[in-house]
């Protein structure tokens, strides 16, 4: 008797393929259940649910000119921690680093930095590390008082938030990667009296919070499918009032359009990535984005996400120059927010 035995490159490789198709299968079903009832419950609208809201707030300028459809995009940097880390694990190179600010609504200002570090080349898989430092307005403080007016002045505060996180990704196969991504997050609503000489109470919480991810690499061309959780995390409670992070399930596929249209052109790409998201506090929605890229140095992208309320279309540029030994790339998007201010983002690279 003749027995054959497949290469285990090929086996590891039926082995994602498997699971990304369990996880394809048991996705749906994990919506279904969060978003149906006993049948006898009358539907409700997914709004103002969760806390600590700028975990969901895209940092990145690239991705947020796609609309965030990047959860199947071979990211291969640091700034995959905030999308899919499972993408990371591409990182060809030794170092990435990057940094960029958000000018969100309301003069809301977000600052991000990131590092990816890829040791033995990448025999161990790659590590990184995030941070997301968010600085808010000055808000007036008041507190009840039995006058004509019904409070007090007590001055201004700032409120602020954090995030911190460790990530690690690493590539099964060639077509098939998986990564964690662990990030401390604060946010701190400053101290407040209740009632007129009351004591100064505390508003700040912390709590774990994880990201993870897989993504597969197919056979055909450059398609590619992926699936993330973000935000996983334990409930918190503000006195009395208790409350979710934004918990958001995301599956998306790419492709580089160019593979149908120019095969063997390999100055032009152009991709077309979609996204669909259950996030735990909104309808769902579809992200849909566009990137063209010029000789891998000029980038023009485009995103529009459906429904939204006020955020309209994405739009965004970037710049690559360097050599094969050092590269550094700067990002432009911008966001139209109907009656709120247009949303700016701006971010720098460096991979060596």
């Amino acid at each position: 008797m003749i027995t054959q035995t497949l290469p285990m490159t090929m086996k590891r490789s039926y082995i994602g393929t498997s699971l990304l198709l369990l996880g394809w299968l048991v996705f749906p079903a994990l919506l279904y259940a969060q978003g149906t009832g006993t049948g006898t419950e009358l539907e409700t609208k997914k709004l103002a649910q969760t806390g600590f809201k700028f975990l969901s707030v895209s940092v990145d300028p690239r991705a947020a000119a796609m609309a965030d459809a990047l959860t199947a995009r071979d990211n291969a940097s640091s700034l995959a921690l905030f999308y899919n880390p499972a993408s990371m694990a591409y990182f060809d190179r030794t170092f990435h680093f990057a940094a960029g600010q958000t000018r969100w609504i309301n003069s809301t200002d977000y600052n991000f930095a990131s590092l990816a570090y890829r040791p033995m080349g990448g025999q161990f898989g790659v590590i990184g590390l995030s941070v997301v430092a968010v600085s808010y307005p000055e808000v007036l403080r008041t507190i009840f008082a039995n006058n004509e007016q019904g409070y007090l002045d007590q001055g201004t505060y700032s409120p602020s938030a954090l995030a911190i996180g460790l990530g690690y990704a690493r590539a099964i196969t060639d077509r098939f990667a998986v990564g964690g991504h662990a990030k401390f997050a604060r946010q701190n609503l400053g101290e407040a009296q209740v009632t007129q000489g009351g004591r100064m109470e505390s508003y700040a919480k912390s709590t774990i919070a994880v990201d993870f991810g897989v993504l597969y690499r197919t056979a055909l061309q450059s398609l590619t499918f992926a699936m993330s959780v973000r935000n996983f995390s334990r409930e918190l409670t503000y006195v009395e009032e208790s409350f979710e992070l934004p918990l958001a399930f995301q599956i998306g596929a790419t492709y580089n359009l160019m593979d149908l249209l120019a095969p063997a052109n390999s100055t032009h790409t152009l991709w077309l990535s979609v996204d669909a998201v259950r996030p735990r506090d909104y309808p769902e929605q579809i992200k849909v984005g566009m990137e063209y890229g010029f000789m891998d140095l000029l980038f023009l992208r485009a995103g529009y996400i459906t429904p939204t309320d006020e955020q309209g279309i994405n739009v965004g540029a970037g710049l690559r120059l360097g050599s094969e030994s050092f590269r550094i790339g700067v990002d432009y998007a911008y966001t139209s927010f109907g009656i709120f201010d247009n949303v700016h983002r701006l971010g720098l690279q460096l991979a060596f």
